[in-house]
């Protein structure tokens, strides 16, 4: 494959997208000839930064390369550990084109606007002689289990709740609602409020409250979350922001232990607990793809972990992500979109008035029943996957990986797994012995999201 002068080869192609170019593979056939030193950091809330030291070749017959490099690796720093500054060190050409590129004004308009949004900050480009050091803030997660506990799971399309006394659940509910589509912040806040007193009926009294919800959560208040996408943004600011906090503090008063935690790294948490170890990436392939991260020492980064919107494929006609209106990211690939968009390519016609997740579950009816143009689908979707794990390894060095959400669940997931695991065994022998990818086991799927969340406060 070509990228921009840049040869590289690929083993293992998805049948139903072949002209997938790995973003690792670029990078890495990139960097043999690059030789010319440059730093990236970025920085987020309290002082903490990312910094990758690395290499561009500067010179003028590779500048479109390097531009494009600097780009995706940039991109990827802020979505994988967040940021409102970007400093630039060893080129102010580079410099210069980032600067322009994440403008107001530029292609990555969409990231410069939302960091800002999410850490409350003028985002801005800076260029100096020597970038920060690396600084991070790692904090300990759940695994509290004393007491009455309620657990909440805020999902796209259903709630659950359960009540936990001493780490045992002894009641969970979940229940269908539309927080993607409804508009009224106050449907969102009597769906939080009636869980919540549903759980607290089967509980003598209540000690602490766990939510573990879709989106960005900075002390407990919501920065920026896709349940609430309907909700103008006057609204937003005045009923969403605190909407976890001003619904427990209602209903138990205002003394109330209270942790509101990302989706993703309750799922992580989750899966730990469920394996007895840490170190462990989750990744729930649903309504986007949705990660969180236990490190080593069992405690969570303070990162974003928005791998939807990192780059994974280097494809210039890769499939544009409507949102963010970039092409290529993890989104179109994990998550009922990338079904979606290869169901057609397999023969697979999908009724255009179906939402989403009917149209999930077409395709997951055709794989229930064996037909060959869903197993293209889950197959090449399990190419994907075994590229980009080689990536997200390169990048967090992760020891297992739990695979969750919809689109891995039935004969799909076990297709889309047994794929994956081919694919890095072929192509990626570094991560042989070192990484692990699984479904959820028994003692996992116990676990729960919501039992998980219900462990995040310490009483």
């Amino acid at each position: 494959m070509n990228r921009y002068g840049i040869q590289f080869q690929v083993k293992n192609s998805p049948s139903l997208d072949p002209e997938f170019m790995p973003i690792l593979k670029f990078n890495r056939a990139f960097l043999q000839s690059a030789k010319k030193p440059v730093s990236f950091a970025v920085e987020r809330s309290n002082g903490q930064v990312a910094v990758c030291n690395t290499f561009i070749h500067g010179t003028p017959d590779m500048r479109e390369a390097d531009h494009y490099y600097a780009d995706r690796l940039v991109k990827s720093m802020l979505w994988l550990q967040g940021g409102f500054k970007v400093y630039v060190s060893g080129d102010e050409d580079v410099y210069n084109y980032l600067k322009e590129t994440f403008s107001l004004n530029g292609k990555r308009a969409f990231d410069a606007d939302f960091m800002a949004g999410v850490y409350e900050h003028p985002f801005e480009v800076v260029f100096c002689d020597k970038v920060p050091e690396e600084k991070g803030a790692s904090q300990a997660i759940g695994r509290h289990m004393n007491g009455c506990r309620i657990g909440f799971d805020a999902g796209g399309s259903d709630r659950k709740v359960s009540a936990v006394i001493d780490g045992e659940s002894v009641y969970s509910e979940e229940v269908v609602w539309f927080p993607k589509t409804n508009s009224d912040p106050d449907y969102h806040y009597d769906g939080i409020v009636a869980a919540f007193k549903s759980a607290a009926e089967k509980m003598p009294r209540v000690d602490a409250v766990g939510v573990s919800s879709a989106g960005i959560y900075i002390d407990n208040r919501t920065m920026v979350a896709s349940l609430f996408l309907k909700v103008p943004k006057e609204q937003f600011d005045a009923k969403v922001k605190d909407i976890y906090i001003r619904a427990a503090r209602d209903v138990f008063g205002p003394d109330i232990p209270l942790v509101v935690c990302n989706d993703g790294d309750v799922s992580a948490l989750a899966g730990a607990m469920g394996l007895g170890e840490n170190n462990v990436l989750g990744i729930a392939m649903g309504t986007s793809e949705a990660v969180g991260y236990v490190d080593e020492h069992g405690n969570i980064t303070g990162w974003l972990n928005e791998l939807a919107f990192m780059p994974v494929d280097a494809n210039p006609d890769a499939m544009e992500d409507e949102w963010s209106g970039d092409i290529g990211c993890g989104v179109k690939y994990f998550s009922q979109d990338g079904v979606i968009k290869l169901a057609p390519r397999a023969g697979i016609q999908l009724d255009e008035s179906l939402s989403p997740a009917e149209k999930l579950k077409v395709v997951q009816k055709c794989m229930e029943e064996d037909q060959e143009g869903a197993k293209e689908v889950y197959r090449s979707i399990g190419t994907y996957l075994g590229h980009a794990l080689a990536y997200y390894y390169d990048l967090y060095h992760c020891k297992h990986v739990l695979l969750l959400g919809r689109v891995m669940s039935g004969k799909g997931g076990d297709l889309i797994l047994e794929e994956a695991k081919r694919v890095l065994a072929d192509e990626y022998p570094e991560c042989d012995g070192k990484l692990f990818p699984s479904l959820p086991d028994e003692k996992t799927r116990r676990v729960g999201q919501s039992a998980a969340a219900a462990s995040l406060p310490e009483v």
